[in-house]
C-alpha cells in the first residue's frame, strides 16, 4: 500500500485408550454415537476475517458485526519520536497517547490485536545502534503489551509494515535484534515478518529472503495482495479469481516458499481490499484516470476472496480498510463506512460473518473458473450442520441456472449475501433429482444451509 497516498487518510481520521474386552460369550453393544466433526487446521471465519484500522479513529461498537480481528498501524514514532534510541515509557507513547486505554477499550470490545509496528518518520540514518535500539523496543513492547503481561493486550507483532525505504541487510538486522528483544520480553507473543514477497524486494515489501534463515525468530509470514490489473495511471482491479492477474499466484507462491523453507509458518494475508466511491473522476493530477470498482462490486469481491482465501493454507486475511472519506483515488474510498456510515460492503461483510462464523472451510465441491465455484463449510461442534457457499465466479453481471449435485443433505434455507440491512433475500430452488439441487446464480454469492441425515 502506498503510504505516501495514504498518510492524509491516516492522518484524518494431545493417545487413545486401547478398548475394553467384552466377557467371554457377551456382546458388548454401545450406543450409536453421532459423527464427529472433520480434523481441520482450518481456522473457523470468526477467527479468520480481520480488518484494518487506525488507532483513535476506531469506533469498536460500530465494527462488532464485521470482525473480532483488529490490525492496527501502531507508528514507532509515536513511541519514541524521530530517535529510536529514546527509552520506551509504556503505556505513555511519547506523542501523548495512552496505549494502555486504547487497546485495553478493544480487548473490552471483544477484539484481539495485531500490531503493526510502523518505521515511517524514522528513517535509516536515524537508528544510532539498531542491534541495541530495536531489540530493547521490542523487549519493551513485548513485556508490556504481550499475552504474559499485565494487561494482556497484544497477541501479535509485525515488525515494520511496509519497510521500503530501509535497504533489505539494515531490514534484516532491525528484524532480527527486534524479533529477539519481543521472544525475551514475551516468549508468548507471535511475530511477524513484514509484509513480504517471493520476488526482490520493492517499496511496498521485501522480498521473503531477506528473513531466510531467522525462522526460530517468528511465527508468521506476513503479504499484501491487492487484485490489480494494471498500475500508474488507473491502478484497475479485478475481481478475486481472475486467473490473469497476481492476486492469488503472489499468495501461491509464498505458500510454496514456506513450505520449502519454514514449515509450519503461519501466513497471513494482512492487505487486500477494493475502492469504492461516489465522488465523480478527478479531472486532473494523479488521478485523473483512476478506475475504482462499484459499491457491489466492492461488496461481492471483499466476501468472495475471504471465501477463496479460506480455502488456501491461509491462516488469517485483514481487510483493508475500516473507514473512508469518499476520495476517488488509490485507498481514497476502500472503508466498509464512509464517514463511519455502512456501505453495501459492511452489510455482506457481516452477513458473512453472521453465516459463516461458526464455521470453517471442508472442501471445494467445484471450482470452474469463469463458470461456478462451490465451498462446502463445516460447523465447530454440530457435525450434521453444513453450509455451501455458491457463486458465479467472474468480473461481470453475470447469472445462470445451475444444477447442484452431491448434496451430503437436505436443504433447509438458501439466501444470497445482502447489500443493506435487514434480512438476506431468500433464494428459491428446486429439487433436480437425489441430491441435487437446481437455482439461479449469481456473482453475489448464495449460502445453502445444509442438514446432514
Amino acid at each position: 500500500m502506498n503510504y505516501r497516498i495514504l498518510l492524509p487518510l491516516l492522518l484524518l481520521v494431545f493417545p487413545a485408550l486401547p478398548a475394553k474386552t467384552a466377557a467371554p460369550g457377551k456382546v458388548k453393544r454401545t450406543p450409536a454415537s453421532p459423527p464427529k466433526p472433520p480434523v481441520s487446521r482450518k481456522p473457523l471465519f470468526r477467527d479468520f476475517m480481520g480488518l484494518n484500522v487506525h488507532t483513535v479513529q476506531f469506533k469498536p461498537e460500530l465494527y462488532r458485526p464485521v470482525t473480532r480481528l483488529l490490525r492496527d498501524y501502531h507508528g514507532m514514532n509515536w513511541d519514541v519520536g524521530d530517535d529510536p534510541s529514546r527509552p520506551t515509557t509504556f503505556p505513555m507513547a511519547h506523542n501523548g497517547v495512552d496505549w494502555g486505554k486504547l487497546y485495553g477499550s478493544w480487548k473490552e470490545a471483544g477484539y484481539r490485536i495485531d500490531v503493526s509496528v510502523m518505521f515511517s518518520g524514522i528513517p535509516q540514518k536515524a537508528w544510532k545502534n539498531v542491534d541495541q535500539d530495536a531489540y530493547q523496543y521490542g523487549r519493551a513492547f513485548a513485556r508490556y503489551f504481550g499475552p504474559s503481561g499485565p494487561h494482556k493486550l497484544v497477541e501479535a507483532v509485525e515488525i515494520g509494515n511496509e519497510p521500503g525505504f530501509y535497504d533489505d541487510p539494515f531490514y534484516r538486522a532491525l528484524f532480527e535484534n527486534m524479533a529477539k528483544g519481543l521472544r525475551r520480553g514475551d516468549p508468548r507473543l507471535l511475530i511477524s515478518t513484514c509484509a513480504v514477497a517471493p520476488e526482490p524486494s520493492g517499496e511496498y515489501h521485501k522480498s521473503i529472503e531477506t528473513v531466510k534463515g531467522l525462522e526460530k525468530l517468528y511465527d508468521i509470514i506476513n503479504l499484501h495482495s491487492y487484485a490489480q490489473v494494471e498500475g500508474y495511471p488507473t491502478w484497475r482491479r479485478s475481481h478475486p479469481e481472475d486467473p490473469d492477474i497476481n492476486f492469488l499466484k503472489r499468495i501461491k507462491d509464498t505458500l510454496a516458499w514456506r513450505d520449502r523453507n519454514a514449515p509450519g509458518k503461519k501466513i497471513w494475508v494482512t492487505e487486500f481490499g477494493w475502492d469504492a466511491t461516489t465522488k465523480p473522476q478527478a479531472k486532473e493530477g494523479i488521478f485523473k484516470q483512476w478506475v475504482g470498482s462499484t459499491e457491489t462490486e466492492q461488496a461481492r469481491y471483499i466476501v468472495r476472496a475471504y471465501l477463496v482465501f479460506s480455502a488456501m493454507d491461509v491462516d488469517r486475511a485483514y481487510l483493508f480498510w475500516f473507514n473512508d472519506q469518499d476520495s476517488a483515488s488509490v485507498h481514497g474510498s476502500s472503508g466498509l463506512t464512509r464517514h463511519y456510515q455502512p456501505k453495501p460492503s459492511f452489510h455482506a461483510v457481516a452477513h458473512l460473518q453472521k453465516t459463516l462464523g461458526d464455521y470453517r472451510f471442508g472442501r471445494a465441491v467445484v471450482q470452474r473458473p469463469g463458470d461456478l465455484y462451490v465451498y462446502e463449510f463445516h460447523h465447530a461442534t454440530d457435525p450434521k450442520r453444513r453450509i455451501w457457499a455458491v457463486w458465479s465466479p467472474t468480473g461481470k453481471e453475470r447469472r445462470t441456472e445451475q444444477t447442484l449435485t452431491g448434496l451430503p443433505g437436505a436443504v433447509v434455507s438458501a439466501e444470497r449475501m445482502p447489500l443493506k440491512p435487514g434480512s438476506a433475500e431468500s433464494v428459491p430452488w428446486k429439487s433436480a433429482g437425489k441430491r441435487a439441487v437446481r437455482l439461479d446464480v449469481g456473482e453475489s454469492p448464495v449460502y445453502l444451509r445444509l442438514r446432514l441425515p
